[in-house]
Order: C-alpha cells, then structure tokens, then sequence
C-alpha cells in the first residue's frame, strides 16, 4: 500500500482529555467537520463508558457519511455488544477491541495471568467478528510489552478475525529507533492478512516522531487527533503526522493520505473552539505563527519569495502565507510593504521618521496592527514637513498628595533644549514643560483623545488644536501612554507654529492635520 489510512480519535482519546467534555451535537459537529477532512476512520467514542457516549456514537454512525465509524471496546461481551449496538447503523463500521499485554497492566490493573489475557482476546475479537468484518485489535501497552507475548497475543487476534493490529506506545515511553523496530517484529512474527497501525502518545514529545518511524517499518494506519489532543501529554497530531508525510513525499517513497489538507486549519479551530482547549500559538501547521515572520531578515526573505523561510504552501493547509507581524524584530522592508498593502505610501523623510516612531512603539507593544500603523502614518503626515523639534526625554512625577511635575528634553537638530513645567495634571504639566522648552505658548482651542485599538497596551491617539497669538495649528500624536500622546500632539502643534513662523511673507492662519 503507498495509503496511509488516517484513524482520527479527537472525539475518543480527545475527548478524554481533561476539562473535556462534548455534548451530543458538539460531538457530530466535529464529526462532519473530520468527514470533509477526509480522514478514513472516526473513532466516535468509547460506548459503554456512558450512556451520553453511547448516544453520542449512535449519532454518528447513523449521520456521517465517508469514513468508516469506530466504536471502541474491550474484550468483555457487554462491551462488545454495546459498541455494537453503537455503530450498527454506520454506512461503514469497525469495532475496536483493547486489552493490555504489559506485565504492570496485567498485574496491577487487569489482576490476570498470560493465559487469561490470551482467551480474553481471543473471545472479544470473535465476539465482535460475528457482528462485522472491520475488527481492529489492540494490545493496550504495547510498547512495554514482552514482545513475543504481545505478538503472540496479535497472532490469536489474527486468528479471530482482526483485520488491524494497533501498536500501543499507550504511556508515550517509546522512541523511534525502538518503536519502529517493534513494527517490524509484528510483521516478522505475526502470519495473515491485517494492517498494522500506531497509536502514540507524547508524554516525551515523540509521537509524531514515533508514530512516521512506525511507517517508514511498514504501518499503514496512524490513529491520531486534531490538536494532538488526547490523555496527559496527547496523542500524535494529526495534521502533523499528515503534513510530514506530504510535505517529504521523497522520504516516505511517495506515501499518501486521503486527507484534504486545505480544511486542515478549518478542522483544528472548530476542535478548539468546541473543547475549549487553546492551539499554542506555535503548533505546527495550524498555530497561528505557523506561518508568520516578525524577524526583518525572515520577512525580507518571504517578501522576496515565500519559499526562503517557508517549506509548506500555507494556503494548503487553509492558512495564510507569509504573515507579515510587525514588531520591535521587524526591518524597513516589511514596515514599508505593510504601509503598500494598506495604501499608505510615505517616502524620504517621512517614511524614515515613520518608521522611527514605529520602532519606537514597537519596543512597548508586542504586536503593531493595522489600526496602529494608520495611527502613526497619521501622525507623520499631520507634520507635513521635518519635525525641528523632536522629542528625546520625557519625565513626568505626581501623585495623590504631590502637584504634577514634567521635565522634557527636545532637540532641534543641531542642541538640545530643557524645559520643565507643572499643572492641574500630568497632561497639563507635559504641554508646560514643552512650551517652556520651545518657548511657544498658546491656548488649547480642542483636545480630543481616543483608543487605537483594544486592551491595556492599546495606542492613545489626542488630536488638539494650538493656537498662539491667532495662528492656530492642529497636531497629533500616538503613543501607548495618554500622556505621551498628549505631548507629541502638543509637540506636532508647536513645530507647525514654528515653521510658519519661520516662513516668509504672509502666513496662513491655520494649518489642518
């Protein structure tokens, strides 16, 4: 076979995750979702665990139409029959029958000796032949398990009707030297026709790892899930078992999955969404940086072409390519095509002074959005012309029992110039230390303060109108502190006044933003 079947368990081993708990109709929601995916095999749940887990099964089997629909069991008869009674109505189904083959499991949980184990599964897997053709068998703790027991455990389940073998790493113990070799040895010791499959955990972050070492050796089935969700650490996840595979098409010989890889981030948010259970938001594939550049180097390369940083077309799995994230990281090139795709175009002067403010703010704010980049091209385009003075300190004390106190250092260019001030508030003592420092004093006919965007490191933007011996000048300024922004306002205001000042013959009496 060059198919590897994919065996999805996000709504079983998922689900048993903890803080989880998906009602009926939030279960054949996902269910539907993974059908679209295209995954081959659904395991719904884990019927006799719950009369909700039961119903929920029922569901799916008798809605969801593609994938073979999985009940799973272990090898009790009321087990059986229950998973059973389950998936009867599927289009297509399979019956998953466990039991544990390790020397702890079988002392400290089961309490039963080898040959017990042996005629359990001999009479689950029979039991559940005699209701389908499709029965998968597991040997729970496959992984820690004498080898030749186990395999002489798959041989009987074989022997009953099992048309898949699922390898265990139950307690994600394996790694994938070791774990594909145990693949190999069920081919080598176990006789008859049936697919292998893999079943891992991540409780030491080798899952994926151990679960493609298992097809490289032969496996063609890997029961994974959406998220890597699953019991403690979690199970393989599923869209990077499915992306390895078709992204390195050259090391696994031309393998493939029947996954439609576009739905891969679609499946994923709908899975988070419903569980409750956040993607980290540098999971590979569908985390939400999967695809993103904040480095000026990274995003200098992908602006040139994509495939210098990225080895996945992004639109194959749903998401979007070479996100361009603006922060304290990010260079020149980037700034000034995310100010292109916007339809801000700045040059010379204005986009180095631009850019500067964006450094500027980028160092207090994790992230730049869009709304802040048109805050701050606002900003430099009020100006209209080379700032003479530019902001190089500000100060500010204050307090409940102390009037506020502002100290400012400007440069012109050529020196720098000092002021201080006080005032009714910090706001008020800001504008003072400015106007002391410029020696430009006027009224504030307007003042007018809003958020950029949301939360606590959001941009204040003030627009205010100066106006100094009747020639008034708007200014604007944006920063994550209101009273930075105040100031820069104030500032912008006064170098307009300042220019007009300097200008010859007769002055405009006002100057817009």
């Amino acid at each position: 076979m060059d198919r590897v079947l994919i065996f999805d368990t996000t709504l079983r081993d998922g689900e048993q995750s903890p803080g989880i708990s998906l009602d009926v109709g939030e279960k054949l929601e996902i269910a539907e979702q993974l059908a679209r995916l295209g995954v081959d095999v659904i395991e719904a749940g884990f019927p006799i665990a719950s009369d909700g887990d039961f119903e929920a099964v029922g569901a799916i089997a008798k809605t969801v139409r593609g994938p073979v629909i999985a009940a799973l069991s272990r090898t009790g008869f009321k087990d059986v029959d229950r998973a059973w009674e389950a998936v009867r109505h599927a289009e297509r189904n399979r019956i998953h029958v466990f039991i544990a083959t390790s020397e702890i499991h079988m002392t400290k949980k089961l309490r039963m000796s080898h040959d017990q184990v042996k005629n359990e599964a001999a009479a689950g897997v029979a039991r559940a032949k005699s209701y389908t053709d499709d029965v998968e068998f597991s040997p729970e703790d496959g992984f820690r398990s004498d080898p030749d027991f186990m395999c002489a455990v798959c041989q009987i389940a074989v022997d009953n009707g099992a048309t898949t073998l699922n390898i265990p790493d139950t307690v994600g113990y394996g790694v994938p030297e070791d774990y594909g070799k145990l693949i190999a040895y069920v081919f080598d010791q176990v006789k008859g026709e049936f697919i292998v499959s893999t079943h891992c955990h991540d409780d030491l972050g080798l899952a994926v790892a151990n679960s493609l070492a298992g097809v490289i050796n032969g496996a063609r089935q890997v029961e994974c899930a959406m998220n890597g969700l699953g019991e403690r650490a979690g199970n393989a996840a599923l869209e990077e078992v499915v992306m390895a595979i078709h992204t390195r098409s050259d090391y696994y010989e031309g393998l493939n999955t029947g996954v439609r890889t576009e739905e891969l981030a679609r499946t994923s948010r709908m899975v988070s969404r419903l569980t409750g259970y956040p993607v980290q938001f540098n999971k590979a594939i569908v985390g939400r940086n999967a695809f993103a550049h904040e480095a000026g180097i990274h995003q200098h390369g992908v602006l040139e072409d994509r495939e210098t940083y990225e080895i996945i077309d992004a639109g194959l799995v749903g998401q979007e390519a070479a996100q361009i994230v603006l922060g304290k990281h990010s260079g020149r090139h980037a700034f000034a095509d995310s100010l292109s795709k916007m339809g801000l175009h700045l040059q010379g002067d204005g986009l180095n002074q631009a850019f500067v403010r964006f450094k500027e703010l980028a160092d207090r704010k994790v992230e730049i959005t869009e709304a802040d980049l048109e805050a701050i091209v606002a900003e430099e385009l009020g100006t209209g012309a080379v700032h003479k003075y530019t902001m190089v300190n500000l100060e500010l004390e204050g307090g409940t029992n102390r009037t506020p106190h502002a100290r400012v250092i400007l440069t012109d260019g050529s020196e720098k110039c000092e002021g201080e001030g006080t005032g009714n508030g910090m706001i008020d003592a800001a504008i003072a230390a400015i106007a002391a420092a410029t020696g430009t004093d006027g009224d504030l006919t307007e003042f007018h303060v809003s958020s950029v965007t949301r939360g606590g490191d959001a941009l204040g933007d003030v627009v205010l109108q100066l106006d100094v011996n009747g020639v008034k000048a708007s200014g604007r300024g944006v920063a994550t502190d209101v009273v930075e922004a105040s100031a820069r306002a104030y500032l912008s205001a006064v170098n307009k006044i300042v220019r007009l000042s300097d200008r010859p013959g007769p002055r405009e009496r006002a100057v817009g933003p």
